[in-house]
């Protein structure tokens, strides 16, 4: 594929800014300049990259998938060069750490209170990673440490360390014909239509599963950024339900006259890891991932979504 980086940050900052002109100065080059490169790109790749919505441009399926390549190459790059910088001032003693679906990280600061006081010279770096993928991240030596709990391929390669559950419950708006109900079914979803973080787009490969019952078949899902106001005011203006973790939902549910309603006779539950590189592990990573233990077992007021 005939693509450079200067194509990769052409299709990152247009698909953030929505304009060729605010994507040329945010990389300080003119705009004619970038919009003959981008015409290009489409006439190397044999289609084209954006839709116009309204005076934006919008990534369609193609633009899309190069995005998620864009950003990925990208980001290992931007983490490359930090990590030959620290190699370069000998600032060796850091832990990488990242959190799989983290829209909000309350419990983080005991966290790092502890392991500040356990290893004063070593530096945390809270990372984000490509696609929400923090086990290739890990693999790859991009992040030292990472809270997951979403399935991956690559599981069995790292090392995983149980911390807690949490429960998944619909979410709808307290006069929705299932806020009465004590739990619900598969067949409960025929008819639905699902407003849902877009982590759980169908069409990334692997697919992160539906955080629905076995077997639910939902009229319609729609997918939103990963911001939880976002998804709530979504539920509370009757654009359809959701699926959250119980401890995220509830604080919602008074304010915004929300119901939240189990899935499943019994809970539809998950487990959160920590998740390390297998093998030795350097004592300052060892007292992070202690740190993290303590404080996540069991799980903590504000736990991670």
């Amino acid at each position: 594929m005939d693509v450079d980086l200067r194509d990769l940050e052409l299709l990152a900052a247009t698909a953030e800014t929505g304009s060729l002109t605010a994507a040329a100065a945010k990389l300080y080059v003119s705009q004619p300049a970038l919009s003959q490169r981008l015409t290009r790109l489409e006439d190397r790749l044999g289609q084209p990259l954006f839709d116009r919505a309204g005076r934006r441009l919008v990534p369609n399926a193609a633009g899309r998938r190069m995005l998620a390549a864009a950003r990925h190459v990208l980001a290992e790059l931007d983490s490359a060069e930090r990590d030959l910088r620290d190699l370069r001032d000998g600032r060796q003693r850091r832990v990488r750490f990242t959190a799989q679906c983290s829209t909000t990280l309350p419990w983080l600061p005991p966290v790092i209170r502890a392991f500040r006081d356990r290893e004063p010279d070593a530096e945390l770096r809270i990372e984000t990673v490509a696609d929400d993928a923090p086990v290739p991240a890990l693999l790859a030596d991009l992040v030292d440490v990472a809270l997951v709990t979403k399935p991956d391929r690559e599981l069995d390669r790292v090392r995983l360390t149980p911390l807690f559950e949490d429960e998944m419950v619909a979410v709808v708006p307290d006069h929705h014909p299932w806020a009465q109900r004590g739990h619900l079914t598969a067949r409960d979803f025929t008819d639905a239509r699902l407003v849902l973080y877009d982590i759980y787009d169908q069409s990334r490969i692997p697919a992160v599963p539906l955080p629905l019952p076995t077997g639910a078949r939902p009229a319609r899902i729609t997918l939103m950024p990963v911001i939880t106001d976002l998804l709530i005011e979504m539920v509370a203006g009757g654009q359809g339900v959701t699926v959250l973790p119980n401890w995220v939902a509830a604080p919602y549910a008074a304010g915004h006259r929300l119901a939240l309603v189990r899935l499943g006779a019994r809970p539809l539950t998950r487990t959160w890891y920590c998740a390390t590189r297998p093998g030795p592990r350097p004592p300052h990573i060892d007292a992070f991932v202690d740190c993290l233990t303590t404080h996540l077992t069991p799980a903590p007021v504000g736990a991670p979504v």
